[in-house]
């Protein structure tokens, strides 16, 4: 799993050389930018629901109430502590549905850049067809629905590990390693159904090659570290890593 991580994060390098010699930057920018808005106004959105949300909850449960009567110091570090951790799992989580948002309705630009990006390489130019592209479409949505269901029942057992003491504090990185598979399972089933696998193939496939689109994910979150120009070109530099570094890791007679 750690050599396919590695073919992951490569992936990006090669991603950036290949969208620089063959100019893709129209692809990149234009939906980079719709996203970088969006991102913008909905996490600072979250934020502010989420420490609402976690006020709200200190008040009812009483928490506020004791920690201010008992006044221990050490009490109060460590519930400010898992009121952090407790926040960043609703960042996570929030931002976890806004990432399936734009996954269903990028999905054209993904599709078609994902193709765009095998064509070049294997040198066989394939006329557009806008009911391969639909198919694309509907089979990106599906995958979506399915990992946000499914990543929805994982982030609630994390939820709930979070309002342990002590155990709780591994949470955020699990809840980061689940972020990044499933955003990376999404682009790599790009190249999955291309080589007509089926949804339960590709399912089957990327589970056994966990390792690619935790990869493909670690870089797309980790450019978001990088104020504007991480956020513009991390959805679309992320879709043509993928389709680079599945090149690597699919045996050479699932490429033809």
């Amino acid at each position: 799993m750690l050599k396919e991580i590695v073919i992951a994060i490569q992936g990006y390098i090669k991603a950036h050389q290949f969208i620089r010699q063959h100019r893709l930057w129209k692809w990149i920018l234009i939906p980079g930018i719709i996203y970088a808005i969006v991102f913008v106004f909905s996490i600072y959105y979250f934020g502010r629901t989420s420490n609402m949300f976690i006020e709200w909850l200190s008040q009812k449960t009483g928490l506020k109430t004791w920690l201010d009567t008992d006044k221990s110091g050490l009490l109060g570090f460590f519930f400010t502590l898992a009121g952090l951790i407790f926040w960043l799992i609703q960042v996570l989580f929030y931002f976890s549905f806004f990432k399936y948002a734009w996954l269903i309705v990028g999905s054209p630009v993904f599709a078609y850049l994902s193709e765009k990006t095998e064509s070049i390489i294997t040198g066989n130019d394939a006329s557009f067809s806008f009911q391969l592209l639909l198919s694309d479409m509907l089979r990106g949505i599906s995958i979506a629905v399915r990992n946000a269901l499914w990543q929805t029942v994982y982030f609630v057992a994390i939820f709930l590990l979070s309002l342990v003491p002590l155990l709780g504090w591994v949470t955020p990185l699990m809840a980061v390693l689940l972020e990044c598979f499933y955003y990376g399972f999404s682009m790599v089933d790009y190249s999955c159904n291309r080589r007509k696998m089926t949804m339960t193939e590709s399912i089957f496939f990327i589970n056994h090659h966990r390792g690619s689109a935790i990869g493909n994910g670690i870089v797309f979150y980790g450019m978001h570290l990088l104020p504007v120009i991480g956020w513009v070109l991390a959805p679309a530099y992320a879709v043509v890593a993928a389709t680079l570094s599945m090149m690597d890791v699919l045996p050479t007679n699932e490429t033809e």
